[in-house]
């Protein structure tokens, strides 16, 4: 016998459970849950509310009952961005799940599962849903409760998405089950803390590939210019997931397009005040789950997550930094470094020579004023070193 179960219920309560789910709970010997989950369970089975805050109350609890038959009570498919999630990565579990909200909503509003894309913002930051954001994208927002519809509605304006559709469901499933429906830029309305939104979404958005503009970036001048990161990312080859250690990150472009193409990323800055710029950046263009290390190499990175690539944008005269990031790699990691004096360059041909990879020169040409007519300005030459450990 597993050591937990976890029965998922929906808004229609006790009535809308399966067999199975209801003989699940009635054989407990005590219940988990939050206060609205355990009120939809009408028997006298003694009953635990969950902690605040919620992950660090979970093993306590649940140790705190050890021996007896442990339920836990969580809404719709509990591992649908639920807590069942977090109580498998603790113990065996099995799960007996209900119809998801996000089930219902796709049905009721005729969408196929993969037409759409989930974003959840319980417990995440609004920002979180920027990166979905696209013409004709389907969204899914599982809110946090009653405002954040028109937290969403907001940020859609903000975004350039005013004409979006916004379609919140309340109380999904159950008898108290309602929709409003509006543009993000006329949204207006009470909505009960139970709800999803459905967004149709109309705007232009970011583009997904690499290479975002510089001004879309706040910066003093000192940044990775989108001609260079677009070479850098690429040499970079971000994979789902993988973790990039961005070493000097200044404004954390690369760091943060690392994370829009789907990994993660830690930003290491000597200067809290460009730490402050990453973060904001980072909010900005939807990833504010950029990790922002403020302090000098290599002494910061000795508590980082063990990357999968080190991107070092300038530095490389600082002692011991590039064996430090090398070293750091596994097997098949990458390492990309930039240099724009002799003496960086230098170091760059002695990494080479030891550790192998590729050397680039990359030099890049805009067009500006020359007196009433236009020329071409070259911006800084650089060499790029990108090896594979």
């Amino acid at each position: 016998m597993t050591s937990l179960v976890i029965v998922g219920i929906g808004a229609d309560g006790w009535d809308g459970l399966s067999g199975e789910a209801q003989r699940e709970i009635a054989e407990a010997d005590v219940l988990f849950g939050s206060p609205r989950q355990l009120d939809l369970v009408p028997l006298p089975t003694e009953k635990v509310c969950w902690g605040s805050p919620l992950l660090p109350s979970l093993e306590p609890l649940l140790k705190a009952h050890e021996g007896r038959r442990r339920v836990v009570v969580a809404s719709g498919d509990p591992m649908l961005y639920g807590i069942g999630t977090a109580l498998a990565a603790l113990m065996p579990v099995r799960v007996v799940p209900h119809v998801s909200s996000a089930a219902l909503a796709f049905a009721r509003m005729g969408w196929s599962w993969q037409s759409a894309t989930i974003v959840s913002l319980v417990g995440r930051p609004l920002a979180a849903l920027l990166p979905a954001l696209h013409d004709g994208a389907r969204v899914l927002v599982l809110s946090a409760d009653a405002s954040t519809p028109a937290a969403v509605a907001e940020a859609l304006v903000a975004q350039g998405f005013g004409e979006s559709s916004m379609s919140v469901w309340s109380q999904l499933g159950g008898p108290r089950e309602s929709r409003l429906s509006a543009t993000a830029s006329t949204w207006r309305g009470d909505v009960d803390d139970l709800n999803v939104i459905a967004l149709e979404c109309r705007g232009t958005g970011l583009p997904l590939g690499a290479g975002l503009a510089d001004d879309l970036f706040e910066n003093d001048g000192q940044i990775t210019k989108r001609e260079v990161r677009a070479v850098v990312l690429s040499l970079l080859a971000c994979r789902p997931g993988q973790v990039l250690w961005d070493v000097g990150a200044g404004t954390g472009s690369v760091g943060i397009e690392w994370m829009r193409l789907g990994g993660r990323a830690v930003a290491v800055e000597r200067s809290a005040e460009k730490g402050a710029r990453i973060e904001r950046n980072a909010a900005a263009l939807g990833v504010p789950g950029l990790q922002v290390v403020v302090g000098d190499a290599p002494d910061a990175l000795a508590a980082l997550p063990t990357p999968d690539a080190v991107f070092l944008g300038g530095g490389a005269t600082v002692p011991g930094l590039l064996e430090k990031c090398w070293s750091a790699l596994p097997a098949s990691g990458r390492m990309v470094v930039n240099a724009v004096t002799l003496e960086s360059e230098a170091a760059l041909l002695a990494a080479q020579a030891k550790q192998g990879g590729e050397l680039i020169r990359l030099s890049v040409q805009r067009t500006a004023p020359v007196g009433s007519f236009t020329g071409w300005k070259p911006m800084t030459t650089l060499t790029i070193w990108s090896a594979t450990k």
